[in-house]
């Protein structure tokens, strides 16, 4: 199939940039992700992924503190605690 259709977008500098720096990595140019998601969007007949309004019980635990989480430095320091609160429990 010929290409003989032009597509233009205009976003912020820095949205360009991040996005370009991803592609690379990936090994990707920006056209042919763009081409890659159209062609998603028309198999699809829709975006390829749930694009929803989150409910308020979402939201809630999105904004919680994220402070209050315990960090463990091994695998074993992790079960050893989930072992001990299901004693306390």
């Amino acid at each position: 199939m010929t290409k003989t259709k032009q597509m233009q977008i205009r976003l912020e500098p820095e949205l360009k940039t991040k996005a370009e720096a991803v592609l690379s990595q990936l090994g990707l140019k920006p056209t042919e992700y763009i081409r890659m998601a159209l062609r998603q969007l028309v198999m699809h007949n829709g975006l390829p992924f749930d694009a929803r309004i989150p409910n308020a019980e979402t939201i809630a635990a999105l904004e919680e503190p994220t402070n209050t989480l315990r960090r463990f430095g091994s695998p074993e320091e992790l079960f050893a605690d989930l072992e001990e609160r299901s004693h306390t429990e």
